[in-house]
């Protein structure tokens, strides 16, 4: 009867009225691909738990089945029955995907035979069954890549119960269609004969079409990001500029970006002559860019080469668009023949690299009227300073996250797998002899050929974590007779690496390779955009360097779709960035790098997916947990990761508009940006006591922007500080306009009592003792405080501070939870939940325990650490647990009974109109772990049991709690899973 009373809240939610608060795990919803859902997530969080699944889909794509092999084979491994009806309609369906789909034991395939008959096969339903429900995904998303992850797509998703007419009417007509079509296996020459057949048609009437609407000059135009990079690009040189950098993720098309930015100044007749010098260090990287221009430019340019193979100047004198390798115009004979003003750009490929001596005596020769430098990563572990050589103008920056969202790669598919084991036990993979072991090679070939790759062979790069191996792994790989491979370090000749990558792309059978094994080289500067797989057999060094990686393979290619990526994971300790180099994430926060190792592809943007086997994020936690991530040494050197790359100290806001440091964790280590710049920059100059007491006690307790009413009142009274209305009760009223204008807010006398005991100081328990910034209720400045903003430095630093405050108030605080000042989701600190609940003064955590009725404010917080340490003392080892997304259990203090005073105002909150919110963490011992996660308000639902605590003769009260809100799904499984712990 529980299921039916979910399903009949989940329905009258869905089609009633949206207010009713039901378990989302039983109501339906409408599923589609637009930021923060796609069709993908909710496939995957069915299959994880369902006991049988059945599809009925017209059309299966191998793109659609790649993702979810890595659920499949946990699906096999439990021997969970799955069925897939699909079709030959249209003769749409790979036969790659269904062999995919075949390879599983516990998976049947039939083909419903449409073009056998007059009607068509149009379904696309997926039924999962659980317990005694039947969970049903239908709609238009077929199992294709773009159908689950970008396309416009409409489905519903519909729990029913097994004996429900509607669980009936599904049943019977897939088993009617079941019936009547026709085994894969059976099926399979056939189809596949038919299916190639009407492959070879097909493209010969796509290279027809190319043919008839081909025209040479026909221009290319750029993409939302390269228009970006344009118009920058054009306003710093508006301004006078002649210097700029192009920061752009690997794969994001840095190449093309440039080559739109000159055309658009050459259009706009920017330069006296339209003459520009590509620079790489590579011959291989200007043929790439060369071709990338001429399509860019059509025939309306002349281009030539100049490097050791392309040696004509007579040639590269004439030609307006010059490619020349770095040491060969390094040659003063060479630059020499060229006017020092020949180029009116010269635009610098990788140029990280322009340290070097050769760049320098380019550089100091030619005198270009623009300097383009482009890069993926700038940053440099040397003492050259790169950002200086382009004055700190970066005209635009793209990383990995705004390139996926933009759609500027091919999609990736990330496999973070187990590295080899013998008999279940981890091997020192550091060991050459487990290396290169027989049984490990036989491992990566294994998988390699399960997860596969895009297209009609493999092309593929395999990181290896030394020569030795790399060399040895390709000797193995060829000599087992099903690959053709060789290995690249930095000991080959340009020539040799130039000649292994055309047999590696070249489409023809004969002399094929089928990967590179590299060391010391691709991680940057190689254009290989038919690249399909990639193979990582080594640590993760770095995000960069990881990202790097990972970039060879996201350049799009004619025929790919995507590209696979197999990451074996050994114990290694910087496994933790795994998850920092896919998310981006920023904030040096252990439970924030958990939870997304948790969300999978809930953390990913675009159409690419993650997947982590379960040994591999076992591995990623404890390197989570083990990891430094927020020393102030740490802190110190991203600072000035960001101080170089602007020339200057940075302003707060510019830390997110970069993508650096999380301020919070400066405020965190160094309670306020000021003390941080006193630690880094020696000319820096410090201020008074006091005022540097304001701003330390403002950056930690109103930093974080957790509410607006403090910022916004500051804000007011440091912007009119010379206006006498901020010293009369105007002010107040000033204000409340302001928060109701600008925020809707209402604050009513309990909050304004609370806003003004933190502005004076009386609320925190805090070690920094400040003089009061108001003197009373009407909020009227104080003398002390008005007299400190007559230093135009001082109220310059607060309003930094206020503004990066505000910004992340609207980013991240500002959808409220029904009546209160929480976000739903959003983690609070203990201070943080008191200020917000209204309490006269913050409480020492050690006092509240487990929950605490404040009478005051009439609110009764709950906080639980949902795993407890197995040392704490028998007495406070609180089992607390949730029964399902919407009912959870919490144990009283010890030596309570149910007449016990605080149990029975639990009992009787709603009644007494008694607040009583939840606040869940997972209890960590690091020190960025200790936030609560909101999760609504509870209420009492009349179950409670009286029980004895384990190990002791103290006696406590088991209370069950309903939460007006089921907790979402992946953050429910995050709390409650506890096999990373």
């Amino acid at each position: 009867m529980e299921i039916i009373s979910k399903l009949v809240d989940g329905y009258r939610k869905a089609f009633i009225d949206s207010s009713v608060d039901a378990d989302p795990n039983y109501s339906t919803e409408f599923i589609k691909n637009s930021k923060g859902q796609r069709v993908i997530t909710t496939l995957e969080q069915e299959l994880r738990t369902c006991d049988e699944l059945f599809f009925s889909v017209a059309f299966i794509t191998k793109s659609g089945v790649v993702p979810l092999l890595g659920i499949l084979k946990e699906l096999e491994a439990k021997n969970v029955k799955a069925r897939v009806l699909t079709s030959d309609y249209l003769l749409f369906t790979e036969p790659d995907a269904l062999d995919m789909l075949d390879r599983f034991t516990n998976v049947h395939i039939r083909l419903y035979k449409s073009n056998e008959g007059s009607t068509g096969f149009h379904t696309k339903g997926y039924m999962f069954r659980r317990n005694k429900e039947l969970r049903v995904l239908m709609g238009s998303s077929n199992l294709t890549l773009s159908a689950l992850t970008q396309n416009q797509e409409w489905n519903t998703k519909i729990v029913a119960s097994n004996g429900g007419q509607y669980s009936k009417d599904i049943e019977n007509e897939f088993e009617s269609l079941w019936d009547i079509s026709v085994s894969y296996e059976d099926y399979r020459e056939e189809y596949q004969r038919i299916y190639e057949e009407n492959k070879i048609k097909r493209e010969e009437l796509k290279q027809l079409s190319i043919k008839l609407n081909f025209r040479h000059d026909q221009v290319l135009q750029p993409n939302s990001m390269q228009e970006k990079f344009c118009a920058n690009l054009q306003e710093l040189i508006d301004k006078g500029e002649k210097r700029a950098m192009l920061i752009s993720a690997t794969g994001t098309g840095k190449t093309y970006a440039s080559a739109f930015g000159i055309r658009n100044l050459f259009t706009n007749d920017y330069f006296k002559n339209k003459k520009i010098l590509f620079l790489s260090h590579r011959e291989q990287i200007n043929r790439q860019a060369l071709n990338s221009y001429m399509r860019v430019f059509g025939e309306s340019q002349s281009m030539a080469l100049l490097s050791g193979n392309f040696n004509d100047l007579g040639a590269a004198k004439r030609a307006n668009f010059l490619f020349s390798t770095m040491l060969m115009m390094a040659n003063e004979e060479i630059h020499g023949s060229f006017l020092k003003d020949e180029f009116s750009v010269i635009i610098l490929d990788e140029c990280h690299r322009s340290g070097a001596n050769s760049y320098n005596k380019i550089l100091t020769y030619f005198k270009p009227e623009l300097l383009l430098g482009m890069s993926a990563s700038p940053e440099r572990s040397d003492d050259f300073d790169v950002f200086k050589l382009f004055d700190h103008n970066i005209a635009c920056e793209i990383s990995l996250q705004d390139a996926l969202e933009n759609d500027l790669l091919c999609p990736f598919h990330y496999f973070g797998i187990t590295d080899f084991q013998v008999d279940g036990e981890d091997n020192d993979t550091r060991n050459f002899q487990y290396l290169c072991s027989e049984q490990r090679i036989e491992y990566i070939m294994d998988k390699a050929k399960f997860y596969g790759y895009s297209g009609d062979r493999v092309k593929g790069l395999i990181f290896c974590s030394r020569k030795e191996e790399a060399k040895k792994l390709s000797k193995a790989f060829n000599e087992s007779g099903k690959y053709n491979t060789c290995c690249l370090t930095g000991d080959d000749s340009s020539a040799m690496r130039e000649k292994a990558i055309e047999r590696l792309v070249q489409d023809e059978d004969e002399g094929h390779y089928d990967y590179i094994f590299t060391v010391d080289i691709f991680n940057e500067g190689v254009d290989i955009p038919q690249i399909n797989q990639i193979i990582m057999l080594r640590p993760t060094e770095s995000p960069i360097i990881f990202i790097q990686q990972l970039g060879r393979g996201l350049r799009k290619a004619e025929g790919k779709e995507f590209v696979v990526v197999i990451d074996f994971i050994a114990n290694y300790d910087n496994n933790y960035m795994i998850p920092i180099a896919l998310s981006g994430d920023r904030t040096g926060n252990k439970d924030n790098l958990r939870r997304k190792m948790m969300e999978g592809n809930k953390a990913i943007v675009g159409a690419s997916t993650v997947y982590f086997d379960e040994i591999s994020r076992q591995r990623i936690y404890a390197s989570i947990d083990s990891a430094k991530l927020n020393s102030k040494r740490l802190i110190k050197s991203e600072y000035r990761l960001l101080r170089e790359k602007l020339g200057r100290i940075p302003n707060l806001l510019e830390f997110d508009k970069h993508g650096a440091v999380d301020p919070l964790r400066i405020f965190s280590e160094f309670k306020s940006y000021h003390n941080l710049l006193l630690a880094v920059e020696p000319d820096y100059k410090p201020i008074s006591k006091e005022k540097n007491k304001i701003l330390d006690y403002a950056s930690i307790y109103l930093g974080k922007g957790i509410r607006i009413h403090e910022i916004a009142l500051l804000k007011i009274i440091i912007n009119c500080y010379n206006d006498p209305l901020i010293q009369t009760s105007e002010l107040k009223d000033i204000w409340l306009q302001h928060l109701s204008a600008s925020y809707n807010m209402h604050p009513n006398d309990l909050e304004l009592k609370n806003i003004n005991n933190v502005l004076r100081g009386e609320f925190f328990r805090s070690s920094i003792e400040i003089i009061p910034l108001v003197k009373d209720m009407e909020f009227i400045v104080s003398d002390e405080f008005l007299n400190l903003l007559s230093d135009a430095d001082f109220r310059e630093k607060m309003l930094e501070l206020l503004n990066f405050a505000e910004q992340r108030y609207q980013k991240e605080y500002s959808v409220k939870y029904k009546d209160t000042q929480f976000c739903l989701y959003k983690k609070y600190k203990y201070t943080e939940i008191f200020q917000l609940l209204n309490w006269k003064k913050e409480e020492v955590s050690l006092n509240v325990g487990g929950y605490k009725y404040d009478d005051y404010s009439k609110t009764y917080p709950i906080f639980v650490n949902y795993k407890k340490d197995e040392d704490i003392n028998d007495t406070i080892r609180y089992e607390d647990r949730f029964l399902d997304t919407s009912t959870i259990i919490c144990l009283s203090k010890s030596g309570r009974t149910l007449q016990s005073s605080d149990v029975i105002t639990a009992q009787n909150a709603a009644n007494e109109g008694i607040i009583m919110p939840l606040f869940v963490r997972k209890n960590k011992d690091d020190q960025s772990a200790k936030d609560f996660y909101f999760l609504g308000n509870i209420k009492y639902n009349g179950k409670c049991e009286q029980i004895t605590m384990v190990g002791t003769d103290k006696q406590a009260v088991e209370l069950t709690y309903s939460l007006d809100v089921p907790v979402e799904e992946n953050l429910y499984q995050y709390i409650t899973d506890t096999d990373e712990l």
